[in-house]
Parts: C-alpha cells; sequence; structure tokens
C-alpha cells in the first residue's frame, strides 16, 4: 500500500512538473497607452487565454512602445525575441503598398463599413501574406475612425495648406497630406502632446478616443470630424515562436483573437461617438465634413496609389458591394 501511494505521489508530481514545463510566459508589444482600447482589448484578452490553456499560454502585456517602436518590434518578433504584437500598418505599407489601401481615404463611411472590409477577401488575403516577413497574421482590429485636431482655427480644407500636420511615416497617409497641401510631419506617439503644445506640430490627424484621453484639446483651436480614413491594427504573431505552441493551445488563441478583435472593431461605433459627446463639452469648435470638403485631393491620391498597390482595386470593388 505504502508502494502504491509513493508511486502515486511521485507520477502526480510528475505530472504538475510536465504541466509547470508546458507553461510559458509570452509577449505581447504595442505602441498604445494602457488606457486606450488596443491595450485593454489585449489584456482581457491575454487572461482570457491564459484561464482557457490553464496558464500554459501567458501573454504578458507591453503598451506604450516599451519594447521599442514597431521597426524594432517587427524585428524583434522575426528572430523570435517577442512573440507576439499588435502593429500598425506602417511597416507592412512602406514594404509593400498593398498594405497600405485601408488608409485609402473614404474607402468606407464609418465603422461598419470598416468592419466588413477587415473581415473580407482582402483582408484575409493579406493577412496569408504576413507569412512573407516571418510572421502569423492572426486577425485584424482597428482604432476610431480618422478626424484632424489643429491648433489653429479651420474652416477650410485650404487653411490646412503648409500646415505641419502630425502622421505616422506611412506612404500612403504622408500622400495623402500632401495631395491635401499640409506639410505632414511624422512623431512618436508619446512625443506628441508636447509638440503641440509648443509649437513643433500645428495640428495632428488622429481619433476622438485618443484626442479626449491624451488631453490634446487642451491647446486645440479646432476640431474637424471628417472620419476620412479608418486606421487598421494588424495582431500578429512571430512565425518562429508559433511553431513552438501546441496544436491546441494555438486554436484556443486564434479564436481569442477572433473573438476580441471583432468585439473592438465593432464597438469603436459607441466608443466614438462617446468619446465625441465629452469632446463636444470642452468648448473647441467642432466641424464635421465629408469627402467634397477635401477637394479634388483625394480623387489625386487613388490615381496616384490604384498603380503603387494593385490590391487597391480589388478592395474597392469589395467596398462597393
Amino acid at each position: 500500500m505504502h508502494r502504491l501511494l509513493t508511486g502515486a505521489i511521485a507520477l502526480a508530481v510528475s505530472g504538475l512538473a510536465a504541466v509547470s514545463a508546458a507553461a510559458e510566459d509570452y509577449r505581447l508589444g504595442l505602441i498604445t497607452p494602457p488606457s486606450h482600447m488596443w491595450s485593454v482589448t489585449a489584456t482581457r484578452m491575454a487572461e482570457d487565454i491564459k484561464a482557457q490553456t490553464d496558464g500554459r499560454v501567458n501573454i504578458l502585456i507591453f503598451p506604450s512602445g516599451q519594447l521599442g517602436n514597431e521597426a524594432q518590434m517587427l524585428q524583434q518578433m522575426q528572430t523570435g525575441a517577442l512573440d507576439f504584437a499588435f502593429l500598425t500598418l506602417g511597416e507592412f505599407a512602406n514594404r509593400d503598398p498593398n498594405y497600405g489601401i485601408f488608409l485609402a481615404p473614404y474607402i468606407v463611411d464609418d465603422v461598419a463599413g470598416a468592419s466588413k472590409l477587415l473581415t473580407g477577401g482582402v483582408a484575409q488575403e493579406l493577412l496569408d501574406g504576413m507569412a512573407d516577413f516571418g510572421l502569423v497574421g492572426l486577425g485584424w482590429g482597428m482604432a476610431g475612425m480618422r478626424m484632424i485636431v489643429t491648433g489653429f482655427p479651420v474652416e477650410s480644407a485650404a487653411d490646412l495648406n503648409g500646415k505641419k500636420i502630425r502622421t505616422i511615416p506611412f506612404a500612403p497617409e504622408l500622400a495623402f497630406w500632401q495631395q491635401v497641401g499640409a506639410a505632414p510631419t511624422p512623431m512618436p506617439l508619446p512625443a506628441l502632446y508636447d509638440a503641440f503644445a509648443n509649437g513643433q506640430v500645428d495640428g495632428m490627424q488622429i481619433d476622438v478616443e485618443g484626442t479626449w484621453n491624451s488631453k490634446y484639446y487642451e491647446h486645440a483651436k479646432g476640431i474637424v470630424i471628417s472620419d476620412h480614413m479608418m486606421f487598421p491594427m494588424a495582431a500578429v504573431a512571430s512565425g518562429r515562436k508559433w511553431a513552438t505552441i501546441s496544436d491546441a493551445d494555438r486554436a484556443v488563441v486564434e479564436k481569442a483573437m477572433d473573438d476580441y478583435l471583432a468585439a473592438l472593431v465593432t464597438g469603436y461605433a459607441e466608443i466614438d461617438a462617446d468619446y465625441l459627446a465629452k469632446l463636444e463639452t470642452t468648448g473647441v469648435p467642432v466641424t464635421r465634413v465629408d469627402r467634397a470638403w477635401f477637394g479634388p485631393s483625394i480623387d489625386s491620391w487613388y490615381e496616384e496609389w490604384r498603380e503603387k498597390a494593385p490590391m487597391l482595386k480589388k478592395l474597392e470593388a469589395e467596398a462597393s458591394n
């Protein structure tokens, strides 16, 4: 009896050791601050994945660019030094123009239209293409629709001529602002508040969530609700690290990504409305504009980018259905 009990205990301890050995901490990097919905979604999703895998997949969240900028994070993922990330399109679009097509101005009117495209055939084709970067594409998210915050009054698009507008260094986004006549000025998000306050930039392309949470409105003289562009996010895994995760646990991660990213995207309709209502209490003039407000600059952008990014025509066809 003693031998049997001893053997059972030894087997149990051995089993626990095996479970412990199989458990691993993974890291997910992103550039948004902890209060941003990308960071909030990542944290909630990681908790769910940990619970469903009994701790075997424990994803630690590193917001605010703690692990480096997006170029550095991409490089880390390619070597297997970083496991997961929520990335904007910049590093992909600057290597393959087709990854910039979701930034096409007025390709969609609202969050519902963005959700449709981000779950469509072109979106899946681009996710599959992440293998060329050494990554596994797990899904698309987004932040709110793009709008404009300025440190000067704005009545027409002509008021933007020559103004330094903070952007992200995406080729299609830079091209958009050049067509408008502004001076696109790439700048890391953590530096933006001070740069806007001291006049290093005259304005920014941003979303209502970031404008409220980061208090950019404190130095604003105008808010232009244009909804001129969606702002996608790619949820990706390092191809090297993904291969080390069991099939069963990969299935859990994939399902959680699908569920949480879908909720993130569709949730922005309410998020944008809530934050816009808050901004309207600040006393900063809020102007609503449409595609016509930008004049011929948008048509010029499409003429250029249909040539640079052949998949844009496929996305336009998908958007029109």
